[in-house]
């Protein structure tokens, strides 16, 4: 599958080798083989996918993965509506500086608990430093989710990522949460 990937050297800005995943699903075949292999890889009942290629490789497996029950959007500012309290802000590190997500408690919810838990795989696109999927599973660890009286906690199962940058070191940054997975490692 390296060889469908398409690299830009200085985007989107100097020192940064943009790895473009898009030709994955640009091509059927491909794609299928790619979505099983992410399907496998994804071990948890529910899926939290940061925007926006994230939920192109994490859509496809309710409709693949029969233990797959949920999709935990994790969008940019002013991208979700919300209720009061139920909104939470992360503050990430990327290679090329800091942003800002959000996901909503309401949406890990609705999902499916495995015994005093959620368990949710992280699955993004490409793995680089870690910093974005490091903050997200730090919040997600602290929260608690009350469900018909009863509190449960947050557990990062797994990281999965389409392309891991493996120079980069961020697996072992992650693994310290837990295990990492990536489809294609360059």
């Amino acid at each position: 599958m390296k060889e469908v990937l398409k690299f830009y050297k200085d985007f989107p800005k100097e020192g940064i080798n943009f790895i473009d995943i898009m030709p994955f699903i640009q091509n059927k075949e491909v794609f299928r083989r790619l979505m099983h292999e992410v399907g496998e890889a994804c071990t948890a009942a529910n899926i939290v996918s940061p925007e926006a290629r994230g939920f192109l490789f994490s859509a496809p497996l309710l409709a693949t993965c029969d233990h797959v029950e949920n999709i935990i959007p994790v969008r940019k500012s002013g991208k979700l509506p919300f209720k009061e309290g139920d909104l939470h802000e992360v503050l990430i590190e990327k290679e090329y500086g800091f942003d800002k997500l959000y996901y909503r408690v309401s949406d890990i919810a609705v999902g499916k608990t495995t015994g005093d838990n959620f368990e949710v795989t992280i699955l993004d696109d490409v793995l680089a430093t870690g910093g974005t999927a490091e903050g997200l599973a730090e919040s997600l660890q602290s929260q608690k989710i009350t469900v018909d009286g009863k509190e449960y906690g947050i557990k990062v199962k797994e990281f999965v990522f389409i392309v891991e940058l493996k120079e980069l070191g961020g697996a072992k940054r992650l693994e310290k949460i837990a295990p990492v997975r990536s489809i294609v490692v360059l």
